[in-house]
């Protein structure tokens, strides 16, 4: 066993030094080796092929299938965020928003499986879900992550398609005794003079600094990154199809949509982030280890344009043209039933989000084979958001006293697939008429929410030296979560009229400009762009009102109703909320390292168990009724509601997850890896929430509705991994089979005689019907989201092939690439009608392929590399006036980068995002049905990278 670890030692040396660079070199040896020990070659490697290896280094040595990037040091990397680095990853693809990844999928399975980790501590959501946003995490920030593509019972439990887990370094393990990073870049966005307002220059920004103090044994890291660019797109995005007419008069309904959005998006993004780290080490035995990272990004942002509103099935419609049983094309007219109409929107959105983690771990020795990990951790994510949107309508004349809305609405389209449409209008020469047009409507709709956990974990492990078993660990994990959101809402006026009581606002010139669509949309009507905050304090000369929990004048619930209120938006408290939860888990897991056939056997077999505990707060409707439980409400304007019973509803349930991974050494240079395990993911925790409506019928039928449901369950799934590793001197070649069979998924669902006193709703058993005759209740229909027991396989192959071709002359010698492919498939189908026919779909976040191909080469101070990414088609959620899942026409995104190093310190760099501007376009289950079809531009980088 001791030759064996020997070997392993030397390969890990051969496989990060023998892929000779150009500016490699030999380092003779200090003294001659003995006679029995292998002579290692030791080269020098720095640059991308550096990071190639070590990640390989981990990636072998490694006790579970995993894949990991690696940064030379805090600042390294280049990429925007975290998530562009690991699209580089096999069998790992991007979502991106806005133009840049933000979501990631790995392996067919898209972000809500995926569970993250910093510095091994759980990580929460400012999206309201599980998945992080990647885009949150500056890559200056970090040094290294690992994508945990099988899992082993000391990982925190949470991802069917895998765990990623980020590293922000240990300062004690740095060669260099203090070392300081300075990163500045400018950014240019080459479609921003598109956008009106449109900003084209940002930049980005960072410092580090790692030192060690009083000999070793303090470690101090700091690091600052700062994030500024445009935002900039310009979008066609196709509605739903949400309502059905017979428009060819053969006596059968055909689909039509809700109607479309041309629109210009412009703002800015700014992020900043901040890590600190301080590590004590008195002595090998113990250390002491404090990590601080917080990341706030702030978006502001607008959409200017117009949408198109069809107006259901009472509008009229001539020459329609179909696809299938769908429209697609026509003429669209305003009939007296219809709200056929052009709305000129400019929106103004804000997004403040924060993430916080903070994190003490004490490492102990307690002896020569005992380790004891003591870990307290909290992670709190915040989300402000408020939508701010302002209507604008069509006037027959603007000028009159009272102006009247122009029903005179005719619209002719014609989708063109996955190219923009034709489109033409009869008030096209109004939309930039400040005579025409007059703002309607204004409304604000801020949702609130954050999310936070707090951990405290143990782990113990104690070597064994056993002929099998190497060591064994167990351990314990305690987490409370919390999830709060907070909607609320302010509406004047009406988008689809002009009201006597909220009349319209005439605008003057000042308030408002003519706007040009270019480019590929130069085809499309100018329409007014118009300034929100001039608008609004000339329409609310005594201020803008602000958003409140507002229940309606309607409501017969309200003592103290808006008066203005024109319509009941009790929703707002309803989708407000809480979601409590606790989880304990206990661990316990056997390290194997033997031999069987004479070839050595490594790997760890294990079995977690987690115990959780969920609960979500409630508000049932109960008309009011005291006896049932209803209360006065008291929102935050000081409205009061008494038509609800407030309460928890929730449940508690166990889970074993046992696992296995084996790594058996065919030869010095091959290892077969298996790996088995049953993996868990939970739901959204933002579907936990109760939004819980019930109603009793007047002869005493209890039926009840919500869209989520804090009795939902996690995913489960059991997975099984097979690859086959070679390890040559200037590179590695793998190639890994994997098997997910799904046990359940999360659909709407209707059971009917549901047990509603079991599961905590204030019923009573007795009513008065309307004539006063009393009626005994029963059960009826619950309408929620469950747990359905459909599953199905997920199955796939990876490939993958990285290389230094060192053994070329000494000009080419600097020459390398890094290749992957990925196949997956799915018997798993889903059902999406948002095109009208009910068509199946593939598995949400599944590309069918995916490539990733990276050609680099340095030489003598140039480091440049070009890397492409292909996804092929898959399914995703796009949001126009809801969310709306489409299918995503396949993509192709190219990177540029070139650096120069001047000297051991500086290196100046220019790098292109986005080289060929691949457009993000998606469509309705048939490319004809034209979804989202959004260009973002190419960013351009050009900056100087200080070291020391």
């Amino acid at each position: 066993m001791n030759k064996f670890k020997l070997s392993l030692l030397s390969l890990a040396v051969s496989a990060a030094g023998l892929s000779s660079l150009a500016v490699a070199q030999q380092q003779p040896p200090a003294e001659q080796p003995a006679a029995d020990e292998q002579q290692v070659e030791v080269i020098q490697v720095k640059g991308f092929a550096s990071s190639l290896f070590r990640s390989l280094d981990s990636k072998r040595f490694g006790d579970v299938v995993s894949e990991t990037i690696s940064a030379d040091d805090l600042g390294a990397l280049p990429d925007v965020s975290i998530a562009d680095a690991l699209t580089r990853l096999p069998g790992i693809s991007a979502v991106r928003t806005g133009g840049q990844a933000a979501e990631i999928n790995i392996r067919g399975m898209s972000g809500g499986f995926v569970f993250s980790t910093l510095n091994g501590r759980e990580q929460v959501s400012t999206s309201g879900k599980r998945n992080i946003e990647f885009d949150q995490y500056p890559s200056e920030l970090i040094n290294s992550a690992a994508v945990y593509k099988s899992p082993k019972a000391s990982l925190i439990e949470g991802g069917v398609a895998g765990t990623v887990e980020l590293h922000t370094g240990s300062v004690l393990q740095n060669d260099k005794d203090h070392s300081f990073n300075v990163n500045v870049r400018g950014m240019f966005n080459d479609r921003a003079n598109e956008v009106p307002d449109g900003e084209d220059t940002g930049h980005r920004l960072s410092f580090s600094y790692q030192g060690k103090f009083l000999d070793n044994t303090l470690g101090l890291a700091l690091g600052y990154a700062r994030l500024y660019q445009p935002s900039v797109a310009t979008q066609f995005i196709g509605l739903a199809y949400n309502g059905q007419k017979d428009v060819t008069g053969n006596g059968q309904n055909e689909f039509i949509s809700e109607g479309f959005e041309i629109q210009h998006l412009g703002g800015e993004e700014t992020r900043n982030g901040y890590l600190g780290s301080l590590e004590w080490q008195p002595h090998d035995a113990f250390s002491l280890k404090g990590d601080v990272f917080i990341s706030k990004f702030d978006r502001e942002s607008f959409a200017r344009g117009f949408r198109v509103k069809f107006g259901g099935e009472q509008a009229n419609y001539a020459n329609p043209v179909l696809n299938n049983a769908s429209v697609i094309g026509g003429n669209v007219s305003r009939s007296r039933q219809s709200f056929t109409r052009v709305e000129l929107v400019n929106d103004d959105n804000r997004d403040y989000d924060e993430v916080h983690s903070y994190g003490i771990k004490a490492d102990w020795d307690i002896n020569d084979r005992t380790n004891l990990v003591f870990d307290v951790s909290h992670s709190r994510a915040s989300s402000d958001f408020r939508n701010g949107l302002l209507w604008a309508l069509v006037a027959e004349d603007a000028t009159v006293a009272n102006p009247v809305f122009d029903n005179n609405v005719s619209i002719s389209y014609l989708l063109n697939g996955l190219n923009l449409p034709s489109i033409g209008f009869n008030q096209a020469e109004a939309f930039s008429d400040i005579d025409r047009v007059m703002v309607s409507k204004y409304g604000i709709y801020p949702f609130v929410n954050t999310d936070e956990v707090n951990a405290v974990r143990l782990d113990l492990s104690f070597d064994l030296d056993l002929p099998l078993l190497r060591s064994v660990e167990v351990g314990a994990r305690y987490s409370e979560r919390k999830y709060t959101n907070d909607r609320s809402v302010f509406e004047y006026g009406s988008d689809g009229s002009f009201l006597n009581s909220q009349p319209p606002l005439r605008l003057t010139a000042d308030m408002a400009k003519v706007v040009n669509f270019k480019g590929d949309f130069s085809n499309y009507p100018s329409y007014l762009a118009i300034d929100l905050d001039k608008a609004l304090n000339a329409w609310f000369p005594q201020g803008i009102p602000q958003p409140v929990q507002t229940w309606g004048a309607g409501n017969p619930g309200v003592i103290n109703g808006d008066p203005n209120a024109s319509a009941n938006t009790s929703w707002s408290v309803l989708q407000s909320g809480e979601v409590y939860e606790d989880v304990l888990a206990a661990y316990v897991m056997a390290n194997l390292d033997t031999e069987i056939f004479d070839l050595p056997l490594r790997g760890n077999v294990g079995v977690r168990r987690v115990t959780t505990d969920q609960s979500a707060t409630d508000l049932t409707d109960v008309g009011g009724d005291p006896l049932r439980g209803a209360q006065n409400i008291v929102d935050e304007a000081g409205l009061v509601n008494n038509q609800y019973a407030p309460g928890i509803l929730g449940e508690k349930y166990t889970h074993y997850l046992p696992s296995l991974n084996l790594s058996l050494s065919l030869t010095d240079e091959t290892i077969l890896r298996f790996a088995a395990a049953k993996v868990i993911s939970r739901p959204p925790i933002n579907r936990l929430a109760s939004n819980t409506s019930i109603s009793i019928s007047d002869d005493g039928e209890v039926n009840g509705s919500s869209s989520n449901s804090p009795f939902l369950r996690p995913f489960e799934a059991n997975q099984f991994d097979l690859s086959y590793e070679y390890y040559f001197g200037s590179g590695a070649a793998v190639a890994a089979l994997f098997y997910k069979d799904i046990k359940s998924f999360i659909n709407d669902f209707t059971i009917q005689g549901f047990d509603f006193r079991g599961a905590g709703f204030a019923v009573p058993d007795v009513i008065i019907n309307e004539d006063g005759v009393p009626r005994t209740t029963f059960d009826g229909a619950f309408s929620t989201a469950v747990n359905n027991d459909q599953g199905g396989y997920i199955r796939g192959i990876e490939l993958a092939y990285t290389q230094v071709f060192n053994f070329l002359p000494d000009l080419w010698s600097g020459l390398g690439m890094q290749l992957s492919y990925s196949y997956t498939e799915s018997e798993v189908q889903l059902i999406n009608n948002l095109g009208g026919e009910s068509i199946e779909t593939t598995f949400e976040g599944l590309s069918k392929n995916v490539v990733n191909a990276t050609l680099f080469w340095e030489y003598q101070g140039i480091d440049t590399r070009i890397n492409a990414r292909y996804r092929s088609p898959f399914v995703s959620s796009q949001v126009g006036i809801d969310e709306q899942i489409t299918n995503f026409d396949s993509e192709l995104v190219l990177d540029f980068q070139f650096g120069y190093q001047f000297n051991d310190n500086l290196k100046l760099l220019f790098q292109v995002n986005n080289l060929t501007d691949e457009p993000t376009k998606s469509y309705f289950g048939q490319p004809a049905q034209t979804g989202t079809l959004q260009f973002f531009g190419r960013q351009y980088f050009v900056g100087a990278v200080y070291s020391f």
